[in-house]
């Protein structure tokens, strides 16, 4: 009778493109018994990239173990679970090769695949970031540095389910995020990241049928001496520096992320009070901080620095045109409204693909976050008008592999109060 392997693969990337690592491991579906486990640093690639490598490393190492044994693939990644089942097309030039090169391993009536969420694939997730970090002191990983036992203690295969297994680690021990991970020695921040992941609120989750959502959390920005006042502040005027208020509200959503440890993944507007805020939150959670040129402010062209009142006086036909038609732009050439939806939905578009299943924090501003939840909801840009934004608020957009949004959270201020 042939034997019977689990195979079971991750693989991250810190900045997607960025550095990176896959964890494989091939376990014994008769007893759960782990028998082999691989990983490795990939230099720069991305993560869809570094989950197929991890996948390889699997299957190859189960058909080492024994080239007649059956497969049964566990992965959290659902793009290659559903590309290697025939059920999704596969259209990306670097996804195609690898693809293939997965399906000549072992023949295809032999291995099976099957999406588990990323609370079930510890084991695998833990070796892609020791992976990672061993890249990152400039070493290889080798089996002797492995903790990953500690997450991936299967059990035997339940009556009825075949070859599943399910992972049973031990209380108190969790597994590092995805991505941006950093090795240290300081306990104290360690005893943090665990007590943050283990009270983590379970909001911001998926739907397990069509497996976890790439999610947006969207943080405005703190206060800048330009808040409080409410003048228009977009991104073609003085680009103010957090005020002191601003600072201080950036930290209480910085721990704020850390009680919830859900977050993966930074990106900010390149403007300066965002890239403030996220460095505050990427220092509290360990990760680094990426800009993306698509969240930034709309630009108010004239308007800049000058509150409504200012700019009913000195332009009243011009606002008065601009609160009726989306399409109209501020006085001296500003981005209008619709122009901005469009420039936000293909941002979203391409980060949804870019961060499919996971959870990254989008550091930007008033018109971008409420342009988000106005395409998620499918509202008029009109919509737009009736929506109220505090600085340092949260709010959250959850993306489903079948095209379909869902609104989380929205202007969440909880975390400033005393």
């Amino acid at each position: 009778m042939a034997r019977e392997f689990i195979v079971e693969a991750d693989g991250g990337s810190r900045g997607n493109p960025g550095p990176a690592g896959y964890g494989a491991v091939v376990i014994d579906a008769a007893t759960g018994e782990t028998l082999t486990e691989a990983a490795e640093y990939l230099g720069v690639v991305t993560n869809n990239v570094a989950e197929y490598r991890g996948l390889l490393a699997g299957l190859r190492a189960a058909r080492e173990l024994d080239p007649s044994a059956t497969v049964h693939v566990r992965m959290d990644s659902k793009l290659v679970i559903e590309q290697m089942s025939g059920r999704w097309k596969i259209k990306h030039p670097d996804m195609k090769p690898l693809a293939a090169e997965a399906a000549r391993v072992l023949p295809a009536d032999r291995v099976t695949y099957e999406w588990i969420p990323r609370a079930e694939n510890k084991h695998a997730d833990r070796l892609a970031n020791e992976a990672m970090d061993a890249g990152k002191r400039g070493e290889q990983w080798s089996a002797s540095a492995s903790t990953a036992e500690f997450d991936g203690r299967a059990t035997a295969p339940r009556k009825g389910r075949g070859a599943e297994t399910s992972a049973a680690p031990p209380r108190g021990r969790d597994q590092p995020p995805r991505t941006g991970t950093v090795a240290t020695t300081d306990t104290t921040t360690v005893a943090d990241t665990r007590a943050a992941r283990t009270v983590a609120s379970p909001g911001w989750s998926s739907a397990p049928d069509l497996g976890a959502p790439a999610t947006f959390v969207l943080l405005r920005h703190g206060e800048t001496p330009l808040t409080p006042q409410k003048r228009f502040s977009g991104s073609g005027g003085t680009d103010p520096e957090l005020s002191p208020v601003g600072q201080e509200q950036a930290q209480r959503a910085a721990e704020a992320l850390a009680r919830r440890g859900t977050i993966e993944t930074i990106l900010a507007s390149p403007l300066t009070r965002t890239r403030q805020t996220a460095a505050a939150v990427a220092e509290r959670l360990g990760l680094d901080v990426t800009i993306e040129e698509g969240i930034k402010e709309t630009d108010f062209g004239a308007w800049e620095g000058l509150t409504f009142g200012e700019v009913r006086e000195r332009y009243p036909d011009d606002l008065t045109t601009w609160l009726a038609d989306p399409s109209a732009h501020p006085t001296g050439g500003g981005e209008s409204f619709a122009e901005t939806a469009a420039r936000i939905a293909a941002t979203r578009d391409k980060l949804i693909a870019a961060y499919a299943g996971r959870t990254v924090l989008l550091v930007t501003h008033v018109t971008p976050i409420k342009t988000f939840v106005q395409l998620a909801l499918g509202a008029p840009l009109q919509s737009l008008f009736r929506m109220e934004l505090s600085a340092a608020s949260l709010s959250a957009v959850a993306y489903y592999a079948d095209g379909n949004a869902s609104v989380r959270l929205f202007n969440d201020t909880s975390h400033l109060r005393p």
